[in-house]
């Protein structure tokens, strides 16, 4: 029986603790208080000091107490701004923010069911593989933690990773690796009123390659977004220096580098019109997540699903997880809808009973699978 008083309060503790990305240490801090009386082995990485933050990945490793492949549970500790101060509040079995905050239910929910599912496990003596908990910083800023994470110390060729939207029972197999581009103009500067024709804008040349480029939906599942444009000084000098920032995500890496060609193409016809220059420069943030419908993990999520009647949904997402980074690591990995909804905002929420249902779920895929 999960203890549904002790799960909210652990819950109701992690989002009151301040956790912005690269600041997760007062969050690694407490998650060790809890753990380390339990006689568990507790290591910190370095992924903070590569990141510049406060503290690394938390990782813990579980000795087995039954049979199985070990198997690793992840969910990251940082949360979205506004995230200081946090007040949760219970009414109704729905648990909100008073404050003006997120609640960060994502993805301190999946802390939370991961622990109480651990500690169900335990105290009732049921039999589990050997288990990691990985606890990564600065999923938000491009799952820095992740990427950064000593895998050395990881024993496990699976992972189940807490931190999707969607009901209880949704399973993400699917989504996009994504490139992230820096794409630079340089012109000529010269006094735009006395002699603009000595100029080369790099403006013009940046809006010439934006024009030539399909952006936004390329296809079912592929999309490019410029997210950040700069450059240029005063009115009355040509620019001669403009960067762009872009990112690609595609679930196929051929469609991938065919975007990224795409854009470079862009980029070199407007800069050799105009008689400027260019860089254009890639780089993969993540690989894609792509899952067999053949996996053992996913047909054990399904059977553990029809154990707790709950309704499966396999599902694809445009968005990126530790998942997709694990899987980049050779690890077979699925990310769970925990029932947190309206993340990223203000009005963020999550149901007890959700709570209840995903720690449920979490121990039976922890648990031996003769037990």
């Amino acid at each position: 029986m999960i203890d549904s008083r002790r799960l909210t309060k652990t819950f109701f503790d992690l989002v009151r603790i301040d956790s912005p990305s690269l600041h997760e240490k007062a969050v690694s801090d407490h998650l060790c208080s809890l753990l380390a009386p339990r006689g568990f082995d507790i290591r910190i990485d370095d992924a903070g000091k590569l990141a510049g933050g406060d503290t690394g990945n938390l990782i813990v490793r579980v000795p087995a107490t039954g049979p199985g492949k070990p198997r690793a549970f992840s969910a990251h500790m940082d949360c979205v701004p506004p995230c200081i101060g946090v007040q949760p509040v219970l009414k109704d079995g729905v648990i909100t923010t008073a404050s003006d905050t997120v609640l960060g239910g994502d993805d301190k929910a999946g802390i939370a069911a991961i622990l109480e599912a651990l500690f169900h496990l335990e105290e009732e003596s049921i039999p589990h593989p050997e288990l990691f908990l990985l606890f990564t910083i600065c999923e938000e800023e491009g799952l820095v933690g992740a990427r950064n994470m000593d895998y050395s110390l990881v024993g496990a060729g699976e992972a189940v990773v807490l931190d999707s939207g969607g009901a209880v029972g949704t399973i993400i197999t699917r989504s996009p690796a994504k490139a992230d581009i820096a794409m630079t103009f340089l012109g000529r500067p010269a006094h735009a009123g006395i002699e603009p024709e000595k100029g080369i804008s790099a403006i013009q040349m940046a809006a010439g390659a934006i024009t030539r480029m399909r952006l936004l939906r390329i296809d079912g599942e592929t999309t490019a977004n410029l997210g950040r444009i700069e450059g240029g000084t005063q009115t009355n000098i040509v620019a001669d220096r403009v960067t762009l920032t872009a990112e690609i995500r595609a679930q196929e890496e051929a469609r991938l580098q065919e975007q990224i060609e795409y854009m470079r193409r862009c980029c070199a016809d407007a800069a050799g019109e105009a008689g400027g220059d260019f860089s254009f420069t890639p780089r993969l943030a993540y690989p894609a997540l792509s899952v067999p419908d053949d996996s053992p993990l996913l047909r054990e999520a399904l059977e553990a699903c029809s154990r707790l009647e709950l309704t499966p949904a396999v599902k694809g997402t445009g968005g990126g997880s530790d998942a997709n980074v694990f899987s980049g690591q050779g690890m077979a990995a699925i990310n769970l809808g925990i029932g947190m909804s309206r993340i990223h905002t203000t009005d963020e929420f999550i149901t007890v009973d959700s709570l209840i249902q995903i720690t449920r779920l979490t121990a039976e895929l922890m648990r031996s699978k003769e037990s």
